[in-house]
Parts: structure tokens; sequence; C-alpha cells
């Protein structure tokens, strides 16, 4: 998953950091009086003075509870929301003692022999929802037996789109596009409205091309690697079908706005300022578009992800968690796990404290993080709470919701390849002369010797 959404504020209004300082901790992880002390990563920036409030209170709540332990926290420039920024803190042993990573961060942190194998500890008396937690989240963290990180956030992807816009361009609000040639058309009529406003957008670079390449590919019927892993897939009918769309909408109808090489904030921004009639993302989007770029969360809706020709054959699902760095002592894996428990896995509590967010006008009620096993009774407790707290029209989600398409994962390396596919990507959206096949079949060179190189 892309450290948009994934670096998005979460549901109760919990932010991630944009600005940069030292990760380290200076006291060896022990204060006088036997206190525990950690650094965990993602606080919130001075800024954001509501949700860095939130965190602080958190925080201060959390350690009136657990006196023996010192949350200290980061915040860790772009590692949050950029990949190629936690790759070099990764490799330059920057990380805090307790690091949010990817789901498809694992292989990159085992490689890195900064991992802590945190199996011994992650149960229920470090982690009181453990057994709720979905098993194939898990899973994604779980190497030869050995777990390495905790779940922390779950998503898969839709389309969302700017009612307000909809209206304008005389489309129906209520029947959003199914197809992608549908999509085509309602662009062209939105990007009509003049003032800037792009009928669609897309991203194209600092990997999160790439990112979105793999949901498009995925809605087709295609795919990235062929099934052992081992080769690129996507030079396929499916990719160029992909490349194709986005080429034709950019140059044929010129309904994707003039700038281009959108990272994750870009489009936010622009869509939060009512320039973009609909884009592909996860419902958190909208918390993001609201919390950080002063959007109104009433403005959008989401439904399923257009397919080609019907309903899309499938959609790129992901999520994040929290990584220890490998020279933990076992009472700062102890304490980690506890403040993960309390701010990510609770319900009512940090990111699922949905009765703090509500009056803060922070969306309660979108269908994510999920996390928990259906059944389970954390997913009931969550439900409930999300429910009764709801400040928002749940209603924009039903289509996407009632007519859930089929969740395919992010491949191995998926970070190394979405930095390949954005120069996909970004040809055909910034160059009218770009030539599908040719883009593709570089792209299938260089990730082909990417995966040679770590086989």
């Amino acid at each position: 998953m892309f450290r948009k959404v994934a670096a998005a504020a979460l549901v109760a209004g919990l932010g991630f950091s944009l600005t940069a300082c030292s990760t380290k901790s200076d006291d060896g992880g022990s204060e006088a009086g036997g206190k525990v002390t950690i650094t965990v990563d993602c606080q919130p920036v001075a800024a954001q003075k509501e949700i860095l409030d939130n965190w602080n209170a958190d925080v201060a709540e959390f350690q009136k509870q657990n006196p023996d332990i010192v949350i200290k926290s980061v915040s860790v420039g772009q590692q949050c929301n950029n990949p190629p920024d936690f790759t070099a803190r990764l490799a330059g042993g920057t990380t805090t003692d307790v690091f949010y990573g990817y789901m498809t961060d694992l292989q990159q942190v085992l490689d890195s022999g900064q991992a802590l194998d945190i199996t011994p500890y992650a149960n229920k008396e470090n982690i009181p929802t453990w057994d709720s937690i979905d098993p194939a989240l898990t899973a994604v963290f779980t190497d030869g037996g050995k777990i390495y990180a905790v779940p922390a956030k779950n998503y898969s992807m839709g389309l969302v789109y700017n009612k307000p816009l909809f209206a304008k361009a005389g489309l129906d609000v209520d029947n959003p596009p199914k197809t992608w040639p549908e999509v085509r058309e309602a662009a062209k009529k939105i990007a009509a409205l003049g003032d800037g406003i792009a009928g669609y957008s897309e991203y194209s670079a600092g990997n999160t091309g790439g990112w979105h390449f793999t949901s498009l590919i995925y809605s087709h019927g295609g795919t990235i690697l062929s099934e052992d892993g081992k080769k690129a897939a996507f030079n396929s009918p499916e990719g160029k079908q992909v490349l194709q769309n986005l080429k034709d909408m950019r140059y044929g109808d010129d309904s994707m706005g003039a700038r281009q090489l959108l990272q994750w904030g870009d489009l936010l921004t622009n869509a939060a300022a009512g320039k973009v009639g609909m884009f592909v993302g996860a419902p958190d989007t909208t918390q993001a578009i609201v919390s950080q770029f002063q959007g109104k969360y009433e403005d959008w809706a989401m439904a399923p992800l257009p397919g080609q020709d019907g309903p899309a054959k499938g959609t790129l699902g992901g999520g994040e968690g929290y990584f220890f760095k490998k020279d933990l002592t076992p009472e700062q894996v102890k304490a980690g796990l506890k403040w993960i428990a309390y701010q990510k896995l609770t319900p009512g509590k940090g990111q699922f404290d949905y009765v703090r967010a509500k009056p803060q006008n922070y969306p309660v009620g979108l269908p994510q993080p999920l996390l928990f096993a259906n059944g389970s009774e954390a997913q009931k407790q969550e439900l409930e709470l999300r429910k009764a707290n709801a400040n928002i029209d749940t209603s924009n989600f039903q289509l996407f919701e009632a007519t859930p398409v089929p969740i395919k994962g992010e491949p191995r390396d998926a970070q190394a390849i979405y930095a390949v596919l954005d120069s996909a990507m970004s040809g055909v959206l910034t160059d009218p002369k770009a030539n599908v096949d040719e883009l593709l079949k570089t792209a299938e060179e260089k990730v082909n010797q990417l995966l040679a190189a770590g086989s």
C-alpha cells in the first residue's frame, strides 16, 4: 500500500507527520526509576493542531495507565507517506524503535537486517484484541512462521467522485460510472465545466503511479507478476488497455488537467479545492481531504472500481502496520505492542475513538480500517461504535459497500515495481506521442531485472 492512504489522517483524526527530526533513542530504552522508553514515528506536526492534540492526549493517557512506559513521539519527514524516504531511513538505520511500514515493506525490512521477530510477544497479554485481528492481515507480516509487524490498517480501492461536480455536469450522483468507457464520458462532461477542473485525475510519481496502475490492471482482470512471482506479467492486453485509456483521456479528451506527475498529496489538494471530478482511492481518502486539505466530506461519495466492459474483475487491497527495530529489549517490545494496541487496535481508543472524532468534524462512519475479522468481538464493538457516532452520510459509501469487488494483494517487491511503473504512467500522461507498447516493454525488462536480482 502506498503511504497515502495510506499517510491519510486516520478515522479518529490521528494524522501523520510531514517534518523531519532525529529518530534515534538517546537513552538506550530505559530511564531512572526503571521506566521503559520507546520512540514511535508518525507523530502529527504542529500545523495539524487538533490532530496533534489528540495524539498528545493519547500519549498522556496511555502513560497514565502504564506509568512504567515512556513514549517519545517523533515526526519523520516523508517516511509515513513516501516509500523512497522510508527505504532511505531503513537503509540508514534511522528508523524509530517502533516504525510504520506497508504490508509491502516486509521483504525490504527483512533484507535490511532491521527486522525483529515479535512472535513470542504477539498475544492477548500485550494486545487484548489480538484474537480478533483478521488472520489474513497478520499473515502478510509473517515470514517463515515468524511475525515481524502488527497490522494497523487495511483498505481496498474504488472510484471516489465529487457529488457537486457531478450535479453541475448533469451527471446522476446516484449512478456513477460502472465501466472505464463510462468514466471517460463522465470525465469529459466534468472537464467541460472549465475553471481548471480535471474530470478524472491520476498519480504518476513517487511510486504512486505504479501503485494505481496495479489497481487499474486488476480491474481489467490482469496482473502484475506471473503466478510464481518470478516474471513481469503486466505487458499484456490488460496493461495496454490501462495506459491507452489514460492516454485517450489525457490527450484525446483533455479531461485530466494540464498538471501531471502528481503524488499523493498533490491530487488530494486539488480534490479538496473542488478541482477533481473522479479518482481512484480508498474510503479514507475522504478523511484526508477533510482533515489535511480542508475539503468537505459531504462533497464526496464512493463506488466500486469500474471494469472495462462490466464490473471490475478485481481491485487492489493493502494496508500498513508497525515493525520493531532489531535491537530492542523484550521490555521495549512489550511496551511498543501495548502502545500499538491502545492507539490502533482498541475499539473506542486512538484511531477508533469515534466519540472524540465526531464533534471534531472528522468523518466517522467510513468502511475502514477493516482490521478485525467478521463476527469477532472487537469487530462487533467497532461497528457498533461507528454506527452510533456516524457524522457522515453513510449512503455515500453504500454502493461501495454493497457491491464488493474481489480484492487482490500487492505483488512482491511492490515498491520497487511501482517505481518502475511510474515511468509508464508518467509517459502516457506527459507525452502525447508516448508509445504504450514501448513503455510497457521497457518497464517489463526493468522489473524482470530487479526480480532476477532479488531471487
